[in-house]
């Protein structure tokens, strides 16, 4: 993580390049215990107002989280966590993200949709926050 604004808010970069590949035999249990991992992980470093940044680029569709694992995610974080939420940034969305989001709409409230900003290269991101604290894979910036 690294930190934005005066009172040094939490930026929690999320590259999905470094995801596990769908077609391990335990592809499940380990999105899981990856999952209850980010979750444990939110609620001790989030106190107060985050962000997320969703790094999508490089990275194969099998390696993309699915829709019923994105949605169920959605549904456990606590509601705190989601009122703290000031933006969730996806980094080169696909079209495969745009859609996944465009069919989530009505499981998804109003509130958690204005978050979401697409931003479509590494500069257009450095216009949105400091990018001296945020650690961009090298996959990613290739």
């Amino acid at each position: 993580p690294g930190y934005y604004g005066e009172g040094l808010n939490a930026i929690i970069v999320f590259a999905a390049c470094y995801l596990p590949d769908s077609n391990l035999a335990d592809y499940h249990y380990i999105m899981e215990n990856l999952f209850l991992y980010v979750i444990s992980s939110l609620e001790l470093l989030v106190a107060e107002d985050y962000m997320i940044v969703y790094l999508n680029g490089a990275t194969p569709r099998r390696r993309m989280p699915g829709l019923g694992w994105l949605k169920k995610c959605y549904q456990m974080i606590d509601r705190r966590l989601r009122k703290n939420l000031k933006a969730l940034i996806i980094v080169h969305p696909s079209w495969f993200i745009r859609t996944v989001l465009a069919i989530s709409r009505p499981f998804i409230s109003v509130k958690f949709i204005n978050k979401i900003q697409y931003v479509h290269t590494l500069e257009e991101l450095e216009r949105l926050i400091p990018m001296e604290h945020v650690q961009i894979p090298d996959c990613v910036l290739q």
